[in-house]
């Protein structure tokens, strides 16, 4: 059920490997041992017709390259960080300043652009790194596992762990950007989306939290019901000379080790995605920013605005600088632990 295979070799001379996870209903994902990117994830619509719903490439150089985080792994701390800065025990650290004025997803070099080990064990990947004191700036050697299973019943599990050597702020999480119609399908206009939350927290004009965690009732966040994303993305508010659409921190309903976080359906494919989490937080974001003229994937399609949606479960975004939200900082002694399953089933 899982075979590794040679995806390409790395501008340096390192190959990088390609693991299928398949299972009995013909659903199989495909990962590779660059940023731990998912490449491929093959879902059966109504029909049993079977297409790829995520957005990536077909080759090695395309993911080294600058791209908007297509399926890969992010961290040290996944989303945004206020000017870069954190203090910490007494120490401040000045991250570098990736999407001005805010570092972004582990910086630049972050876990999306190193290269992990993996191992086939038991009906399962591991992926592992080991980021090095002072990697990116912060601080502490961070041991990372990440571990994908598929299961027979179309779920798809994201098991994450770390430990670290001195206190650091960790938030890791999937970037996967999903159509369901398929991934060369063209816009999520006719997805219908619901967000399991009653609080979200709204951002300020640098696009990070005010600090504020506030219901969703009576706003265009209010996603606690299905809405049609082609009617709902035009009207969510945004700054000035921004690009319409979702690119928010919802705050999930629960407190048990399962929580729903999400469902996204598609009603020509008959696709349903339901998403579950132990993690505080999701970021529902329905690639607002990906450019007009596109970006080139896989089998020659093209992604442009709006051509698929993340659903990226995690801590708060800014949470090393906000005390009212959940604790993002790991310490020695601790383990790092977050779940995530992506649930795919059909509707008629």
């Amino acid at each position: 059920m899982i075979t590794q295979t040679l995806f390409g070799t790395t501008k340096d001379g390192i190959d990088v490997y390609k693991y299928n996870i398949a299972n009995k209903n013909g659903m199989y994902v495909e990962i590779i041992t660059y940023g731990g990117a998912i490449t491929n994830l093959v879902v059966p619509d109504k029909k049993g017709k079977l297409q790829d719903i995520v957005t990536g490439f077909d080759n090695i150089a395309s993911y080294e390259g600058h791209h908007p985080y297509f399926g890969v792994l992010v961290g040290r701390f996944a989303n945004r960080i206020h000017l870069g800065k954190f203090a910490l025990d007494g120490e401040n650290y000045q991250l570098v300043i990736n999407n001005p004025p805010n570092h972004l997803h582990g910086g630049p070099t972050g876990f999306h652009h190193r290269l992990w080990d993996g191992v086939i064990e038991d009906e399962s990947v591991k992926l592992t790194y080991i980021s090095k004191d002072g990697e990116e700036s912060y601080p502490g050697e961070v041991k990372v596992m990440v571990t994908y299973q598929l299961t027979d019943e179309n779920e798809l599990i994201l098991d994450y762990a770390a430990t670290s050597s001195k206190a650091t702020p960790i938030n890791l999480t999937n970037h996967s950007y999903f159509n369901l119609g398929g991934h060369d399908s063209g816009n999520i206009y006719g997805h219908l989306a619901m967000v399991n939350a009653e609080r979200f927290t709204p951002k300020n004009k640098d696009n990070v939290p005010s600090g504020e965690v506030v219901p969703v009732s009576g706003t265009m966040f209010d996603l606690r019901q299905p809405v049609l994303l082609g009617d709902r993305i035009p009207k969510v508010p945004v700054e000035e000379g921004d690009k319409h659409g979702f690119d928010h921190n919802f705050c999930i309903n629960g407190d048990g080790p399962k929580n729903l976080a999400a469902r996204i359906s598609h009603e020509e494919s008959g696709r349903v995605l339901e998403v579950y989490t132990t993690q505080p937080g999701i970021q529902f974001y329905t690639a607002n920013y990906l450019p007009d003229e596109g970006i080139k994937g896989k089998g020659g399609a093209v992604y442009r605005q709006h051509a698929a949606l993340c659903l990226e479960t995690q801590n708060y975004p800014d949470a090393i600088n906000e005390p009212k939200f959940p604790s993002c900082v790991l310490r020695p002694g601790e383990t790092f632990r977050q779940t995530t399953w992506f649930k795919f089933s059909t509707s008629t």
